[in-house]
């Protein structure tokens, strides 16, 4: 009987597994079927039951499986089924936990659904688990910079400004504050330097997950995790003694920005010091410290001046009439967001941040400074006053001529009645200074004598600094208090007074306001980047149309001068010729298609998607009297706009598709080769696709601040706390958004060229190439910059990294300096993938 159990059990087995062979095997084909019908969602099914009845086969699948699944989850997204979408991820990740692949893919998901902190998880993992994965490093390299700001890595490295607060925390901690809570503890180290001074409990808060999580890290490799308890939340959600058992003695915080208020202290002070602080020590009075409430920093003295500055002035206001033959029209006014942000509802950052010592060009104070306001961080009634408080006037005497171009505001930090920070241009710190521009006035100039006002409030959680004009010193305005209105002897005087005051807007209210990035207003104000593409452009359309057309041809200023109107009504026995298409795919607003309308019979398609743009675009056309026709709009002419590269017509093509290449940041447009693959099929016989080919330049340099502004640098900065090798995570190779024109460094080399990205020949390109380059001073190479130079043809090209250009530049810094002295040859292992620049540099 035994015996015949047992075969009976086999046989059941046995049964079993051929049940689940055939049920394996039908389902692996009615996978395959529905992949040939395009039906992903079904094969994803099938290919779940597959893996889970046969995970012996999840080796032979795994790509089709991953293909699968990538094409259902671009389903999914263009669905809006986000939660099915992310579904399937995870149950893709069950199966397949340490691909880092499908990782990636998930964060790209995330990344683009604004889930910025979970896509910086995935990346991360997919680093880890293969670091050579070029396309997660990329991601991951984006992504660290919105999660971790490049900020912390400058602060951090400020041993000036990490041992002033240290010893401000233990003046107060020795002085009987023993119960500490950091407001936006960041990595955790001034909760660190409380309890290093004895604090008996010490609490830290920090809203960002991934902050949150490392401070976690380096807490617990300082052995503090038992003593210093952190909160993932807003300081505004503590709650006792939900969060913590009871009020603290002592508020620690940093949450301050270059114009002081921008991260919201006082909302978080008013809410700390009403629910979460003991009450403030009663001056005048010898009470013991530890049952009473404090706050480092204790106070704040703000202080402006007006300056003169080029670069501020290139970004912020447009400097001429006429751009490359196209008049803008007097009835767009362009402004950038801090100007429109003061008749805004919308909570804007009113300000812009500059380092003004490494500003390119520098600046000249034209008042003295000036004390534009104080703050008391340990005075609640002040604190709520702040934002009810009617704006007041400020005047500043201007002590040198010249062009107002900004108000520049700093502030000194009262950390207790000992310690202090400045954030002063004069000052080594990691702060920038807050950047109000003036935009808007009749005239800029001013001379000695005359008086700079402006209107100063706090609103919105922001110092706003707003109605900047200047007064002519014969209007003899009374350099009143602060808080004090203009103050005038006699009605006659006040008359005068008010014919002297520039208004803040220079158009009447038929003007159209057009709201620009500071990049595009620069980019405008480019002239070479203008009458450069007009020439390229123009030597183009003449080559397509040779005959008929080259009397209306504006390039370089040559041609009979007659314009595009008199040229197509020259003679009604003329055959109008077609007209050649041309397309503009150019990030932010660019008058181009307007500069190509001028040149001949064409068709110009702007690409710019904001209404606001495509009204000041139509505006400016027709102050050039072009027909309708010459200037369209190309995305209302598509079905889906995510397809923005196709014919103009189905049976016409492009002469002319030109292309953005180079972020304003100093890197490589994402895709910008696979879009140029795309335009190549999209040109007639003697178009162009500009630019036509770009080179990238390089040098070696030893720059300190390089170092500085990437990673912390050991133990030695944060005063023997660990925390270089938790945040040197979120390091990235590539620093952006530099000026090579002021950065601190020393040249070792001279420049050489890294790469070559043909847009129009793809056989030219290298994805890879060695360059031998020649150390011609001894030092240590830290970093290699780099730049571009972009040939729309032969004739002419843009190099970024000149001083009138609106692009910045890019840096890749070094894990570790190589030391060199002159006449050593190094060599540079230049990698180019997708928008991403690796150098490597060897001997």
């Amino acid at each position: 009987m035994p015996n015949s159990n047992s075969k009976l059990h086999c046989n059941n087995r046995g049964g079993r597994e051929a049940t689940r062979r055939e049920l394996v095997s039908r389902s692996l084909q009615s996978a395959q079927h529905c992949l040939g019908d395009q039906d992903f969602g079904t094969a994803y099914a099938h290919y779940l039951l597959v893996l889970n009845l046969a995970p012996e086969l999840k080796t032979s699948v795994k790509e089709t499986f991953q293909f699968t699944l990538f094409k259902w989850a671009e389903e999914l997204d263009s669905l809006a089924r986000i939660q099915d979408l992310f579904n399937c991820y995870e149950q893709a990740l069950e199966l397949y936990p340490n691909d880092e692949v499908i990782c990636n893919s998930m964060g790209e998901h995330l990344f683009r659904m604004d889930f910025r902190d979970e896509a910086a998880g995935y990346f991360h993992k997919a680093v880890k688990l293969n670091p050579d994965f070029a396309d997660a490093k990329e991601n991951f390299y984006r992504v660290a910079n919105w999660l971790v700001e490049r900020w912390h890595f400058i602060m951090l490295n400020d041993a000036k400004r990490n041992l002033t607060y240290l010893k401000a925390i233990e003046n107060a901690v020795h002085s009987g504050c023993k119960t500490v809570l950091d407001i936006g503890t960041g990595t955790g180290i001034l909760s660190m330097f409380a309890k290093k001074a004895g604090a008996s409990f010490v609490y830290g808060c920090e809203l960002s997950k991934t902050m949150y999580e490392l401070a976690r890290d380096v807490v617990a490799a300082n052995n503090m995790e038992r003593e210093i308890k952190l909160l993932h939340l807003k300081s505004l959600d503590i709650e006792i003694p939900k969060h913590i058992p009871e009020r603290v003695s002592l508020v620690v915080t940093e949450t301050v920005d270059a114009g002081l208020f921008g991260e919201g202290i006082v909302e978080s002070l008013i809410h700390a010091w009403e629910h979460l602080l003991l009450q403030p020590r009663p001056k005048d009075k010898d009470v013991h410290a530890a049952d009473y409430g404090r706050v480092i920093p204790a106070s704040a003295t703000i202080f402006g001046m007006a300056v003169e500055c080029k670069e501020i002035r290139r970004h912020h206001r447009v400097g001429m009439q006429e751009i490359a033959g196209v008049l803008l029209s007097n009835s767009v006014q362009f402004c950038s967001p801090t100007y429109a942000s003061a008749g805004s509802e919308e909570t804007v950052e009113p300000y812009t941040t500059e380092k003004l010592s490494r500003v390119p060009g520098g600046y000249v104070p034209l008042t003295e400074p000036c004390q534009v306001m104080t703050v008391d961080f340990n005075n609640l009634q002040e604190l709520k006053s702040l934002a009810a408080r009617k704006p007041w006037k400020l005047s500043l005497p201007v002590t040198e001529g010249g062009t107002l171009d900004a108000v520049v505001v700093w502030f000194v930090l009262q950390l207790d009645d000992e310690h202090a920070l400045s954030t002063a241009p004069s000052e080594e710190t990691c702060w920038e200074q807050a950047v109000y521009p003036v935009q808007g006035l009749l005239d800029y100039s001013v001379k000695t004598g005359d008086t700079v006002t402006m209107e100063v409030c706090c609103q919105d959680c922001y110092l706003k600094i707003q109605k900047i004009s200047s007064l002519a010193s014969e209007c003899g305005m009374d350099v009143g208090d602060r808080d004090d209105t203009l103050s005038l002897g006699n009605e006659a005087e006040l008359c005068t007074a008010l014919a002297g005051l520039q208004t803040t807007s220079k158009q009447d209210g038929k003007s159209q306001v057009c709201v620009l990035e500071s990049t595009e207003i620069a980019l405008l104000n480019n002239v070479l980047y203008h009458e450069c593409f007009k020439a390229a452009m123009g030597k183009v359309l003449l080559s397509l149309n040779p005959s008929k057309d080259s009397q209306s041809m504006d390039v370089d200023g040559h041609g009979s001068g007659m314009n595009l109107q008199e040229s197509q009504n020259k003679s009604s026995l003329d055959m109008t010729p077609d007209p050649l298409y041309i397309l503009d795919v150019s990030e932010g607003f660019s008058i181009l298609p307007i500069i190509a309308g001028k040149l001949g019979p064409v068709r110009a398609y702007s690409s710019i998607e904001k209404e606001q743009h495509q009204a000041a675009l139509s505006v400016i056309s027709e102050a050039n009297h072009f027909p309708k026709e010459t200037l369209e709009f190309w995305l209302s002419h598509l079905e889906d706009e995510s397809v923005v590269l196709q014919r103009p017509k189905s049976d016409k093509l492009w002469s002319i598709i030109i292309l953005d290449v180079i972020e304003t940041s100093g890197l490589i447009q994402q895709e910008v080769m696979e879009k140029a693959a795309i335009s190549r099929c999209l040109l007639h016989s003697g178009g162009k696709i500009f630019p036509q080919y770009v080179l990238v330049y390089g040098m070696l340099v030893e720059s300190e601040s390089l170092l500085l502004e990437s990673a912390v640098q050991g133990t030695e900065p944060t005063l023997g706390f660990n925390i270089a090798p938790f945040i040197n995570q979120f390091k990235v190779p590539v620093r952006v958004y530099l000026d090579l024109s002021t950065l601190p460094c020393v040249p070792l080399s001279k420049p050489a060229e890294l790469l070559r990205l043909d847009l129009m020949n793809p056989l030219l390109n290298t994805s890879s190439r060695e360059v031998k380059v020649q150390i011609c001073k001894s030092g240590q190479v830290t970093a290699v910059p780099f730049w571009y130079h972009l040939h729309l043809d032969e004739d002419h090209s843009l190099d970024t990294s000149d001083e009138s250009s609106h692009w910045k530049q890019a840096a890749v810094v070094l894990d570790e300096p190589i030391h060199v002295q002159v006449g050593d040859e190094l060599v540079l292992d230049v990698q180019h993938h997708k928008s991403n620049i690796s150098i490597t540099v060897k001997r």
